[in-house]
């Protein structure tokens, strides 16, 4: 978890300047389920994002 916020706060949260808890609460929620986890790579994913990593498990079992 350390290591995600400290992905979260550099990628995301010290780089812009939210003008509203709302806006704040949106770009997160966005951070997160569009990018973190659908188009991020992981390197415990073997440089995969988890949404293609789970895509091949899948096809794997």
């Amino acid at each position: 978890m350390e290591s995600f916020f400290g992905r979260l706060k550099v990628e995301l949260v010290y780089a812009k300047n939210f003008q509203s808890i709302e806006e704040a609460r949106s770009c997160i929620f966005s951070y997160i389920e569009i990018f973190y986890n659908r188009k991020r790579r992981h390197s415990a994913n073997g440089g995969i994002s988890p949404v293609a990593f789970e895509e091949n498990a899948a096809l794997a079992a």
